[in-house]
Order: C-alpha cells, then sequence, then structure tokens
C-alpha cells in the first residue's frame, strides 16, 4: 500500500509498505479521507511525542471498515467509521478520573502508532465510530472539532444570558475558525475573529464571523468586553494580552499550543479583582460522538474549512514546506 513515512527525525517520504496484519480486537479502514495537523509536523522533527520512527503519521481520519478480526462483535466489514486515535492506558490517577487525554503514558494513532496517511489502518474497534452518510471529508474533522469541544468544556462554557454571550477567538487558522464555529454552534451570539492576515479574516466573514484586525485601534476599543477569550495562534504574546479583553467575571482559554520554554506575565491581582477564569485544554477526550453531533447539523461552515483535497503524494509538500498561501486552511489526503 502507498504511505506517507517518516523514516527518521526530519524525514518524510512516499512509500509503499506491507499492509497491516489484522490482530485481535482490531479492523483494518481503508482510508478515505485524512487531515493535516501542525501536530504531524512537529511529529515529524522530534518536537511531539515519543519520537518513534519510522511512523505513518496523522491522527485526523475516517474510512471504511475493510476486515475485521475473528473476535470483533458490533462493527462490520463496509462499516463507514471515524477514528478516536488516543490510546490511554486506563489505568493511571489521570485515566481514572475521566481526563484520559492527560494520560501519562499517553499514545496515538499518527504519533505513536501509525495513522491515517496510508491506503490502509489497523486501528483498534473501540477506537472507531460510525458516521452513516456522512461526508468521510467532513467526519475527518471529527477529531479537531472534539479537541475544540473539549476546550470548551474545560472552560465550563454555558451560552446565553447567564453566561457566555460575546467571545472572540484569536487566530484565523483552519483550528482558530472551528473554535470560533463550534461557538455559534454551542449558541453563542457574537462571535469575532481576530487576525494579521486580512485574507484569513476575509474567509471568516464569508462563514458569518465577526472579524477584527490584530493589534489595531479597533480592536483595543474592545478592552474588557468579551465574556469569553481563546488564543488559537500558539503565541506567548497573544495570550498574555488576551486578560485585557475579557470581561470582568470572563473566561480565558489557552487553546493555541505555545513552545513549551515559553513564559507570560499576568498580574495576579487582575485576576483576584476581576475574577477571570483561566481554563487550559489538550487533545480531545473520548468525545468523538458529541463533535459528530456537532458536525452533523453543520449547515456548511464547517465543511468550507477544507480547502485542499489531495492525492496521498501531494500532501507531502505541506508536511515538508511551510505554506505561504493563505487560502490554505486544512489540507486532506482524500479518496472520491
Amino acid at each position: 500500500m502507498e504511505a506517507i513515512c517518516y523514516t527518521e527525525k526530519g524525514v518524510a517520504v512516499t512509500k509503499a509498505l506491507p499492509l497491516p496484519e489484522l490482530r485481535p480486537g482490531h479492523a483494518l479502514v481503508r482510508v478515505r479521507a485524512a487531515g493535516l495537523c501542525h501536530t504531524d509536523i512537529d511529529v515529524l522533527y522530534g518536537r511531539y511525542g515519543e519520537g518513534r520512527f519510522p511512523l505513518v503519521p496523522c491522527h485526523e481520519y475516517a474510512g471504511v471498515i475493510e476486515a475485521v478480526a475473528g473476535d470483533v462483535a458490533g462493527l462490520a466489514v463496509g462499516a463507514r467509521v471515524v477514528v478516536d486515535p488516543n490510546l490511554p492506558c486506563g489505568q493511571c490517577r489521570a485515566c481514572r478520573k475521566g481526563l484520559t487525554n492527560l494520560c501519562r503514558d499517553l499514545k496515538a494513532y499518527g504519533v505513536t502508532e501509525d495513522g491515517g496517511f496510508a491506503e490502509y489502518s489497523l486501528v483498534r474497534i473501540d477506537h472507531l465510530h460510525e458516521i452513516g452518510d456522512l461526508d468521510f471529508n467532513l467526519a475527518a474533522l471529527a477529531e479537531p472539532l472534539a479537541c475544540v469541544l473539549n476546550g470548551l468544556g474545560s472552560a465550563g462554557l454555558r451560552a446565553g444570558p447567564a453566561g457566555t454571550e460575546t467571545a472572540l477567538v484569536f487566530g484565523a487558522g483552519p483550528i482558530g475558525l472551528l473554535l470560533a464555529l463550534s461557538l455559534k454552534a454551542e449558541g453563542v451570539s457574537s462571535v469575532a475573529v481576530a487576525d494579521i492576515n486580512e485574507a484569513r479574516l476575509a474567509f471568516a466573514e464569508r462563514l458569518g464571523l465577526e472579524t477584527a484586525v490584530s493589534g489595531t485601534e479597533a480592536l483595543a476599543s474592545r478592552h474588557r468586553s468579551f465574556d469569553f477569550v481563546a488564543d488559537a495562534t500558539g503565541i506567548a504574546r497573544v495570550v498574555e494580552g488576551m486578560i485585557d479583553f475579557a470581561a470582568d467575571g470572563g473566561t480565558v482559554l489557552v487553546f493555541g499550543v505555545c513552545a513549551p520554554d515559553q513564559r507570560i506575565s499576568i498580574a495576579p491581582f487582575e485576576i483576584f479583582r476581576r475574577q477571570i477564569r483561566f481554563a487550559g485544554s489538550h487533545s480531545l477526550n473520548r468525545n468523538i460522538p458529541q463533535a459528530l453531533d456537532v458536525l452533523r447539523r453543520d449547515t456548511g461552515a464547517m465543511a468550507q474549512l477544507v480547502s485542499h483535497r489531495l492525492p496521498l503524494g501531494e500532501v507531502l509538500p505541506f508536511i515538508t514546506k511551510k505554506s505561504a498561501d493563505p487560502a490554505t486552511m486544512k489540507v486532506q489526503f482524500s479518496i472520491d
């Protein structure tokens, strides 16, 4: 089978690999859509995970079950499925508390086990969720959407007059826009996205979102006016400034991935006096079904986040080179 393979740190190639051998408790999935995440690039360069090589990357994928092991019940050949990539130990303190995303020995398809950038993938049966007639490309957004929903849950989001009515998301990339669209889907009436990239802001407007240019007086004038503020840039100085935009009693969510050695400075008095809630979020936590429910209600906005549907070999340059095209949003390996 054809696959993208990380043969060693910093080296990614397209090559032929043997078809995965079926094991007990597993199903062989023919991949139909698989999305590229920045985490895939971090894995390649040893900035995320254990640095296991060789490896087939990608943790955002959907497909059709081609074969199941003899001990498998409940899912049959032909089922259309999406993958929950996280493989927690189930025994550590975090797992026992229900925080499987914080497992002390967390594994994942596309990070420590071969993932979705291949024609076929071997997946544990309990990590597959049926998608019904949902489009494969849309279903492949379930994993990043589940990460977003985990973040909103961590922040204790409650939309409406007694909770969050106004929200601001920094970062108009695919994950920032997915976060903003999720806030609207959860019932937040006013959602704005801030960025410096005018092309991306124009795209956000076409999705029905309010927009603002980061660093401008117009945005600064909205000081302390948002019930909920989230970062999807991974830039420490953006995170540091979020509290200035949060209303008294508001919530700040650190969702973007800053470099581990970066630090920010915030006055504790501000947090105390203004009763600001800070929340963090990592990965997804068994909430793929919730994400699929949101995707089924999508009226077309989330589907527009997929800007590229490509053969496997054409995905490789997006991993090894940074795209300068502002129109690039979610890149997917796709089979019609």
